[in-house]
């Protein structure tokens, strides 16, 4: 069994992928076997793009030893990926290898050690690329790199040949060998490229593989013929050393290789920092994709913006790869440094490979865009869709600017003047993009609520009351909208994250509804602004949820829909679930479709626990807030899946998986098409189950929901960096960085400049703190709380420290 926060071994690493990259930059992944996948440097995705890319090392002498530097092929690849019947003779998988690897990870970097009894040493290759708290333009630079650190491990010098090769995967075809492609000399290496044309400019990149070694040579004329790779593995095998900047005719060649020799001493050591980058100036992605409201222009990453070419980007790594590897080196440093349980270390540090995947965007005014999660070969549910990202809390916390941004754009682009706000942004970032606007009502009422957070974390009361008008706006319409006799709660038809809508007043979309008002009451108060109105609701809607909605064991819904306009018929009219004449008896009987009733809902109460996290205040009688989130634990969380029956994406969790389902019905009075996802398991709620369990002093139980979720990602099935809903790398997972504030109460307000910190573990600790102006440790030492800043400055005139109170 894979330990939490530990290296990963054997068939834990089978289908493990650590992405590389910048935000919004494009990705490639570090296998776990130190093989290089998933290479999506064309502004999209390409997840099953693993060309033959691969470094080697030979041992000089009689015979030559010669091997890849990668540990053993998984199995599922041979004859479990697409195209399996033919080979797969365009992947290095038939090369000779390392018998053993070993995989740690310490986000943003990742160590693979390789060992094999025939080889007199061993191999530790590390990953990297920049990723700086407070600095998002150092982490979205188009750049990785792969640090061999090579030891002799026997008695004898060792005369070797350090060698990386590549095809030219940065055209469709590279034995074309058209006018467009080519692979020559760059400073310290080689260059992969295509030029793309007038017609499909998105085509156009390029891509350089340099090292800083006065004696390397590159060969950028590989043999042109059948047998091409044949050359490649001859010069590998005999230990030759082959320069060349290009064949006599000029002519293309299909891949670009590199070599270095050196000589170890017994027991010495020698590193070779390889630099990868790349620079794709074009796309082709816009949202939406076709139709009267598409964008004229496509999407454009920011770096190419900041840099005019592959050369450009080249000597910006290699003139700042010290500098950006040692600010990287402190950030993973002080994130390690903590001494919370190994599960919760786990679940944040590899949610943060989201923000290096496809899923996220950044174009070249700096403006972050995101989709849900990432497809095979697209983004996955576009827009930075504000109902998904409402769980995701890395970002505010470690790059504030890019999280303000966001709020921006809702505020100002994407909500109209009677302050609906749709909830799928157009990319390009444009007003224009208008079309008929999807407002989902927990979406829009969580921008209200994160308006407050990032309020807090940045100080910027300019910035606050910039927004303010708007954010009024914004509220008054989901008044207006969805509570229109002004009772403190929802009803209606209330579009949520769950694709669908709810009808009459459930405890989710009123609890978000009972947080936003709640912040705006705050906001409204530091404006010296008349929220009065705001704070009425607030009250009424709080007796209501407590009396009306809770059944002494937890929240519920309360259907209502007859009255309605538009009613459930009209809203599914047009769709492929339109009601047909066994819907219509069902919903004379139960009454619409996919809603969760008496149901016990995992986010049942998602408002309290967006209200902890944007740093609120407890705005409900925490009494029936923990006896809620304890009996979601009680019902809802299986230790063994086997005899769930779950008939949609079972793929997330099923079997032996442990994990806590969104519905149950444990008092009976299930609905006959209850809500659409009811008995899947999502992993960025178990997170959010889990922090607010911890939070109202359940650890115990919030770690046994973590620990379930990890060893679900322990790579011999799923992905470690990989927690996938509706596509990989999705953004709700990212709700896994609340487990921080959720274990020890530590939160920086800047507005105040005050720490807070109510930890609810006992003891001495250390935890990682990340805020707008900088970033370090901070905890209880001998029974008295600390801070230790690491990088930039955390202003802390007062200290609120609660004691440790495990026990609830």
């Amino acid at each position: 069994m894979h330990q939490f926060n530990r290296s990963y071994t054997k068939e834990h690493l089978d289908h493990l992928a650590f992405p590389l990259g910048g935000i919004g930059a494009g990705m490639v992944c570090l296998e776990g076997n130190g093989a290089l996948s998933h290479l999506s440097v064309k502004n999209r995705p390409d997840l099953f793009n693993e060309p033959m890319v691969f470094a080697a090392l030979s041992v000089l002498g009689a015979p030559v030893l010669a091997k890849a530097l990668v540990g053993p092929t998984p199995t599922w690849k041979l004859c479990g990926l697409p195209h399996s019947g033919r080979g797969h003779a365009d992947k290095p998988y038939g090369l000779p290898h390392f018998a053993q690897a070993a995989f740690l990870p310490r986000f943003p970097f990742a160590t693979v050690t390789l060992a094999d009894e025939m080889m007199p040493l061993i191999v530790e290759l590390c990953g990297w690329s920049p990723f700086v708290p407070g600095d998002a333009d150092s982490a979205s630079l188009p750049m990785a790199a792969l640090e061999y650190r090579i030891s002799n491990t026997v008695e004898r010098p060792l005369d070797l040949v350090f060698s990386f090769h590549a095809i030219n995967f940065m055209t469709s075809d590279p034995f074309a060998y058209r006018p467009t492609q080519a692979v020559r000399p760059i400073d310290g290496g080689f260059v992969l490229s295509d030029a793309g044309t007038d017609e499909q400019p998105w085509t156009q990149g390029a891509f350089a593989i340099a090292v800083d070694e006065p004696h390397a040579a590159v060969n950028c004329a590989w043999f042109r013929g059948a047998h091409h790779l044949q050359a490649v593995w001859d010069s590998i095998a005999e230990g030759r050393v082959i320069a060349s900047d290009g064949h006599p005719d000029s002519g293309p060649s299909a891949g670009g290789s590199l070599y270095v020799p050196f000589t170890l001493l017994p027991g010495e050591a020698r590193m070779l920092p390889l630099r990868l980058c790349w620079y794709c100036p074009h796309s082709d992605v816009r949202v939406p994709e076709d139709g009267p409201f598409m964008p004229k222009e496509t999407y454009i990453p920011w770096y190419a913006g900041r840099f005019t070419d592959i050369a450009d980007v080249n000597s910006y790594w290699r003139d700042h790869y010290t500098e950006l590897r040692d600010r990287s080196q402190v950030f993973a440093d002080s994130l390690f440094a903590t001494t919370l349980p190994d599960e919760v270390v786990e679940a944040v540090t590899a949610n943060l490979s989201i923000l290096k995947s496809p899923t996220v965007l950044r174009q070249t005014d700096g403006r972050f865009y995101a989709f849900e999660g990432t497809d095979d070969t697209r983004g996955s549910c576009p827009g930075t869709c504000n109902h998904v990202w409402n769980y995701a809390q890395a970002l505010p916390h470690l790059f504030p600017v890019l999280e303000r941004g966001i709020r921006s754009v809702e505020a100002f682009i994407d909500q109209d003047a009677s302050g609906q706000q749709r909830s799928r942004t157009p990319l390009p970032i444009s007003a224009a993009a208008q079309r008929r606007p999807l407002d989902c009502v927990d979406g829009q009422l969580g921008h209200v609520t994160k308006v407050y957070r990032d309020w807090r974390i940045s100080g910027d009361t300019a910035w606050l009351r910039s927004l303010w008008p708007r954010v009024r706006q914004c509220i008054d319409y989901c008044i207006r909208t969805w509570d229109p006799h002004r009772q403190g709660y929802l009803i209606g038809q209330q579009q949520t994250t769950y694709d669908n809508s709810l009808w009459g007043p459930n405890s989710m979309c009123t609890s978000f509804y009972l947080a936003a008002l709640w912040a705006a009451v705050h906001m409204g108060h530091a404006l010296e602004d008349d929220v009065a109105d705001y704070e009425d609701l607030l009250h009424a809607g709080r007796s209501f949820l407590e009396s009306e909605l809770y059944t002494g064991e937890y929240f519920i819904q309360r259907i209502a829909w007859r009255g309605i306009i538009p009613s459930p018929v009209d809203e599914k009219r047009r769709t492929q679930n339109a009601y047909r004449p066994e819907g219509l008896e069902l919903l004379e009987r139960e009454g619409p479709i996919y809603q969760f009733g008496v149901g016990c809902c995992a986010d049942g109460l998602i408002g309290a626990w967006m209200a902890f996290v944007c740093g609120l205040p407890p705005m409900l009688d925490q009494e029936k807030v923990a006896q809620h989130y304890r009996s979601v634990f009680r019902h809802n969380f299986f230790t063994d899946l086997s005899m769930h029956a779950n008939l949609a994406r079972g793929g997330f969790a099923c079997g032996q998986d442990a994990g806590l389902v969104l519905c149950t019905w444990p008092h009976g009075g299930a609905l006959s098409q209850p809500s659409n996802y009811a008995g899947e398991v999502w992993t960025g709620i178990e997170y959010a189950v889990a922090a607010q369990l911890m939070q109202l002093g359940y650890v115990d139980d919030g770690l046994e929901i973590v620990r379930a979720v990890r060893r679900r990602h322990d790579g011999r099935v799923r992905n470690p960096f990989d927690e996938y809903e509706a596509g990989h790398w999705y953004a709700r997972a990212l709700s896994s960085f609340a487990l921080l504030q959720a274990m020890t109460g530590a939160r920086y307000d800047a507005v105040e400049r005050t720490l807070y910190l109510a930890p609810r573990i006992s003891g001495d600790f250390t935890a990682f703190l990340s805020t707008a102006t900088g970033f370090g440790l901070v905890g209880v030492r001998e029974g008295e709380p600390f801070l230790e800043v690491k990088a930039g400055t955390i202003p802390v005139e007062r200290f609120a420290y609660q004691p440790s109170c495990c026990c609830p």
